[in-house]
């Protein structure tokens, strides 16, 4: 049978096939969406590999943190970046806010007792217990006894952004106690994320992720911990020896702490850090700088050379003689000898007959050296969680709404970051030291039925950490800002306090006082800021100008 043929106006010429609406819709590919295209040349040759959350990172951990590492170590921005969100997320002082949960307490056991007194009173004592523990000038806090509880958690914090972990056992250590010595048992001992790996580098299996030992729904159960790291070639024994660590007592306090950030559900290890993404870029950024680095040095020396219009065959016919060119070069030298004038300390250069000067130059485009920079570093900024002002520290092109907005914007991420560590490691290790406290010392506790601490160790352990302050770029509005949110019940001191400057809004009252109460102790007139009696946006208002006569 012969096929149907459809002939245009002219009876000769076929007309064309209709396009089959399935290649309209996806302009002409062979799926449905673009991103699925195996046939276009854009992404023909993209075929990502698929695997799971510990499939996908495990196997190249090692590699990538080896790199991060490399990077943070010898590059500037890099290094800055890490700098300055330790700065702004945990900084010189990290520490807790207790805030037990007294209506639980007082739900738990029906006991009235708990209420929001109670609760100030228990805080404080706690904050003072803290203190002793945590800033003791012995160091008893740190199983190395080199550290305060502050820089402990920066160090942990810094392996958490560069290793991807953050990792510390809670040992208990009865021998250290004494009169002068340390007050509590409980000490924390960090550990580099290298050492978490699976005994004898077996790959992972079913229960064993990453030095992580879990049980069928994923929960850690213990942690594979070498003796000593891989690459200490004086410990060479330890170094293939794996302690294993269980999670936790049998009564649920820590004995390892271990945090990361997870991409994925059923991730068990980190090991990608916030350099990971944009590790490539910042290298090849690094490549360039140094190539234009060269380029400069280059371009800074002055080259020159002496050329002479004589060939030197010649020179040779004219002169007669086999050694023509040697007696050319010697006259030349001796010309160059004798003739040492100088003008003002340097030396006038006087020409052979027939020599000139040229000099080289090693000029190369620079012009978008600039420009092409600071988009790295803004693509830079954006995978690492800051603004590009504060990865480059460079804010000459910004004025005060940007800049207030690059800020706010950077400091969501900073607050996050902060109490996701807060939560995953620091909080723990707080509750590991108040169980203990609990029982040492004499916290003020209500009469009538009182839980035991691993009873409501949520409620007793609850707390808020206190970082640096997020600071004041126009503190003349900022301030005003805060007193008008204050004076509209849209904010408290103690939120104002711990957000500008991370200070404890009891401290500064307590010092407030004092200081009027110096005023008075001394004969003087308390400041404008000292009149009680003045409304708060009357005494933040800037002073009025004096009207003309």
């Amino acid at each position: 049978m012969n096929a149907i043929v459809l002939y245009g106006p002219d009876g000769v010429t076929p007309l064309p096939a209709s396009p089959r609406r399935a290649s309209m819709l996806a302009g002409g590919g062979s799926t449905p969406y673009d991103a699925a295209d195996t046939q276009g040349q854009h992404l023909a040759a993209w075929q990502p590999y698929l695997g799971s959350a510990d499939s996908d990172l495990t196997p190249y951990r090692d590699r990538i943190v080896s790199r991060v590492r490399d990077l943070v170590r010898n590059d500037g921005w890099a290094s800055g970046a890490v700098t300055r969100i330790l700065d702004n997320a945990v900084g010189a002082s990290f520490r807790p806010i207790a805030k037990p949960d007294y209506r639980a307490l007082a739900l738990m056991t029906g006991n009235s007792g708990f209420d929001a007194r109670w609760a100030d009173e228990f805080g404080r004592a706690v904050e003072a217990g803290w203190r002793l523990w945590a800033d003791d000038p012995g160091r008893y806090c740190d199983a190395q006894r080199q550290r305060t509880m502050s820089q402990i958690f920066r160090i942990a914090f810094r392996h958490k952004l560069v290793d991807g972990d953050a990792l510390a056992a809670l040992p208990w250590m009865p021998e250290r106690v004494g009169r002068g010595r340390a007050k509590y048992c409980t000490v924390v001992q960090l550990i580099d994320p290298d050492r978490l790996s699976n005994p004898q580098m077996q790959f992972d299996q079913r229960h064993m992720r990453g030095g992580v030992e879990i049980d069928r729904h994923g929960a850690a159960l213990a942690y594979h911990i070498r003796k000593a790291h891989q690459n200490d070639w004086y410990a060479g024994g330890d170094s293939v020896t794996w302690d294993r660590i269980p999670r936790e007592t049998a009564w649920g306090r820590p004995l390892i702490v271990h945090d990361f950030d997870a991409d994925r559900g059923e991730q068990h290890r980190g090991g990608a850090g916030v350099l990971t993404p944009v590790l490539q870029r910042l290298k090849m950024l690094i490549k360039y700088d140094g190539t234009e680095l060269d380029a400069a040095i280059v371009n800074a020396i002055f080259g020159a050379y002496i050329t002479s219009p004589h060939d030197p065959a010649v020179v040779q016919d004219a002169l007669g003689t086999g050694d023509g060119v040697g007696a050319y070069q010697d006259a030349r030298a001796d010309y160059h000898n004798e003739r040492r004038t100088m003008l003002g300390g340097v030396r006038m250069p006087i020409l052979f007959p027939g020599e000139s000067i040229n000099t080289v130059a090693a000029a190369r485009p620079t012009s978008n050296f600039a420009a092409f920079e600071g988009a790295v570093l803004r693509n830079a900024a954006a995978g690492i969680g800051i603004s590009a002002q504060q990865l480059s520290n460079d804010w000459s092109d910004v004025n005060y709404s940007s800049a207030r907005a690059a800020l706010l914007e950077a400091w969501k991420t900073l607050t996050r970051r902060r109490a996701d560590f807060a939560t995953g490691f620091a909080s723990p290790v707080y509750a590991s030291w108040l169980e203990e406290a609990m029982e040492v010392d004499s916290l003020p506790m209500p009469s009538g039925v009182v839980p035991e601490f691993i009873d409501a160790r949520g409620a007793y352990a609850r707390c808020r950490w206190m970082g640096p302050g997020r600071g004041w770029i126009d503190p003349v509005a900022e301030k005003q800002g805060a007193v008008l949110g204050m004076d509209a019940a849209l904010s408290t001191l103690e939120e104002e306090c711990a957000e500008n400057t991370g200070q404890d809004w009891e401290e500064v009252l307590d010092q407030r006082a004092r200081e009027i109460q110096a005023f008075k102790d001394r004969g003087m007139d308390p400041p404008s800021w000292a009149a009680m009696n003045i409304p708060a946006n009357q005494a933040a208002a800037p002073p009025k100008k004096p009207d003309a006569q």
